[in-house]
């Protein structure tokens, strides 16, 4: 296809591709897939290798959020099923992220819910990070506490965090149609704050929503113009209780070109195989490691992930070698 052949040419020289590229990379057909699984791999491969970057997430606070996110099942209101908890302890967060390292991780994600950390979060957040660099030379934490105000950012830079995660979600255009406690405008503001404190930026998105091929394309090329060091790509898991229950509108063929879509917008950036993968993917995820080259390990915020020892092997059998390991 001469479209595959353009867009591996620009992904190889770090060109953006055009917005009609990235949509005909949607609109493909599914006899088409493995040609397209095929041209954005040869990109992935271009500037990661066959490397694998592990993540692991550990959540800090769970349930009771302010915010009235439809995706999500620590809503307001939300009736989902799930452990709610107030902070944990930096030691029993620290221990947490050290099983996650052992299994592999290069990052661990500290995660919080609620619309953003007071002041007095981000001391305890700060005291994590501090009891995880101690327990575990080398690792990278990310924090994802929401929406930031002035200041907060430094003062995680400053306790030793190195990235900050806040994902767009979905085009600006449909961002009312998902939440309505803040905006599209507040989330490109955190992750600004973010960049600007010196943290690495992390943002992406959520795939699945019932949004249309252009949102996709949009949310993607708005993340583009932020320029992140990494985009995780969600695929929405409907949990019951929540608006979105229903919205079950993948299939794997789906997510792959989706996944696709994003590596050739981001040649050259960190794309992370995030939640909802078991659930869309399914058989389909070591085709994905030809697209991402970051994915997390084990559970998520409030839903299990595959065991993390079948990760490892996934990847091992698939021809890819985790990061960090000689």
């Amino acid at each position: 296809m001469d479209l595959l052949n353009t867009l591996v040419d620009k992904g190889l020289r770090r060109e953006v591709p055009s917005r009609d590229e990235a949509l005909a990379v949607l609109a493909t057909s599914d006899d088409e897939l493995l040609d397209v699984v095929a041209a954005a791999g040869k990109v992935r491969r271009q500037w990661f290798g066959r490397r694998v970057k592990l993540n692991y997430l550990v959540n800090l606070k769970s349930g009771l959020c302010p915010e009235d996110c439809s995706y999500c099942s620590q809503r307001l209101g939300s009736k989902a099923e799930i452990l709610k908890y107030t902070w944990l302890k930096p030691g029993d967060a620290a221990e947490a992220a050290a099983a996650g390292v052992a299994g592999g991780a290069k990052r661990v994600c500290l995660v919080a819910s609620g619309r953003g950390p007071t002041d007095r979060d981000v001391e305890r957040v700060s005291e994590t990070i501090s009891a995880i660099k101690e327990q575990n030379e080398g690792v990278e934490v990310c924090a994802c506490l929401g929406l930031l105000t002035d200041g907060q950012a430094g003062r995680l830079h400053a306790a030793g965090a190195d990235a900050y995660n806040h994902n767009l979600n979905t085009s600006e255009a449909t961002y009312g149609d998902i939440c309505t406690t803040h905006d599209f405008a507040d989330r490109v503001a955190t992750v600004q704050q973010a960049q600007a404190a010196g943290l690495s930026a992390c943002s992406g998105l959520i795939a699945g929503m019932g949004e249309s091929d252009a949102d996709l394309v949009d949310v993607v090329y708005a993340l583009r113009e932020l320029d992140p060091d990494s985009v995780p790509v969600n695929f929405l898991i409907p949990f019951e209780g929540t608006p979105l229950a229903e919205e079950w509108n993948l299939t794997p063929q789906r997510a792959l070109r989706i996944l696709a879509m994003v590596r050739f917008v981001c040649p050259d950036v960190e794309v992370r195989l995030a939640g909802g993968r078991e659930v869309h993917l399914r058989s389909m995820q070591p085709l994905a490691l030809h697209l991402v080259n970051s994915l997390f390990l084990g559970d998520y915020l409030t839903s299990e992930g595959q065991a993390g020892k079948d990760d490892l092997a996934m990847i091992a059998d698939a021809g890819f070698e985790v990061e960090g390991t000689d």
